[in-house]
């Protein structure tokens, strides 16, 4: 993959990446510290009958937080080159970085539409991004900085949005009473954890790195962990899920020869 400097135009883009990144992290420890609003986990918690996680999984935003700081301010650095991925995936992450970041907004004054809206948002622009260069992602070699600093901390994100978009979609409902009667609350959140364990299958087969899987699967704990008393076969459902996605995620990154496709564009 070449390497070249960044033009003017390139680090304008880069310093808007920086911006974003730094409002998305900024914008959820102020709430944390400051404490207006609900926090992301009481917003979960607030109608999480039909679905809830244990309140400490969301405790992973710090390590997300961290991760999108050191791809924020290394794609910043000039000396850091426009590589393919740092150009590509560049727009892309400052639409889901904002997302996040008016997300929390959102979710502390309980604006429960717009929280469906930004983080369905964030995902699809990430998972577009990534899945469209996904040829790329996977011949990148082991210890390319691409892949620690720039596909892990955005895929680390995009996992773990692959579980919080459904829980705010089933949250949301349920508070609103707007679950459709036609199937148990129990079955609605059994096929969500089966819809995000097929996906965090698919795309971990397509890109074939562990910082996609490892998310949602701290996720499903989080889900089999708050169930075990209410509904146990839900929680065993949420553990079997855990299992797949953890046992999938490393045999499809390792098992499979990533080394093999080049990138195609």
């Amino acid at each position: 993959m070449s390497i070249v400097r960044p033009t003017s135009a390139q680090m304008t883009r880069r310093l808007i990446v920086l911006a974003a990144a730094i409002f998305a992290v900024a914008v959820g420890q102020t709430q944390v510290l400051l404490g207006w609003g609900q926090s992301p986990a009481e917003f979960s918690a607030d109608s999480d009958a039909t679905l809830r996680v244990a309140g400490y999984t969301f405790a992973i935003w710090g390590v997300i937080y961290l991760w999108l700081l050191v791809y924020a301010v290394r794609q910043a650095l000039p000396q850091t080159g426009e590589s393919m991925l740092i150009h590509r995936l560049g727009w892309p992450s400052v639409a889901a970085l904002l997302g996040i970041g008016w997300w929390v907004v959102a979710a502390a004054f309980d604006w429960e539409m717009a929280t469906i809206v930004l983080i369905f948002g964030a995902l699809a622009a990430l998972l577009v991004a990534l899945l469209a260069n996904a040829d790329a992602i996977r011949a990148l070699p082991r210890a390319d900085r691409d892949r620690w600093m720039t596909v892990w901390p955005l895929s680390m994100l995009a996992g773990w949005l692959t579980i919080a978009a459904p829980l705010n979609l089933i949250t949301v409902a349920t508070g609103n009473d707007a679950l459709p009667g036609v199937l148990s609350p129990t079955v609605w959140a059994i096929l969500a954890i089966v819809a995000v364990t097929t996906v965090a299958l698919g795309v971990t087969q397509r890109l074939r790195t562990l910082a996609y899987g490892l998310p949602i699967a701290w996720g499903l704990l989080g889900a089999f962990v708050a169930e075990q008393a209410r509904n146990p076969m839900l929680a065993y459902v949420a553990l079997a899920a855990v299992v797949a996605v953890l046992v999938g995620a490393i045999v499809l990154t390792f098992r499979l020869r990533p080394g093999v496709e080049r990138p195609t564009g």
